[in-house]
């Protein structure tokens, strides 16, 4: 991604907070959900970096792949 492209949000249409106000599906506060229309593309990044530091730490980070199927 370069670092002029649009950060798309990270939803998955798994909405459920959970006791710690983060979302099960995307990982995201939910404050980080509420705000997210009115984040600058470097903020949106910052939340997707704790999004994947959240996921790794609950041993729900599947990585990610190039395009030959190996891990990147």
């Amino acid at each position: 991604m370069s670092a002029q492209s649009t950060v798309r949000s990270p939803c998955v249409s798994i909405c459920a907070l959970d006791d710690n106000d983060i979302c099960t599906g995307c990982q995201r506060s939910g404050m980080e959900i509420a705000t997210w229309g009115r984040m600058s593309e470097a903020q949106r990044r910052e939340v997707l970096r704790r999004c994947e530091v959240r996921a790794r730490d609950q041993g729900l980070w599947l990585g990610t792949f190039n395009q030959q199927g190996h891990k990147a």
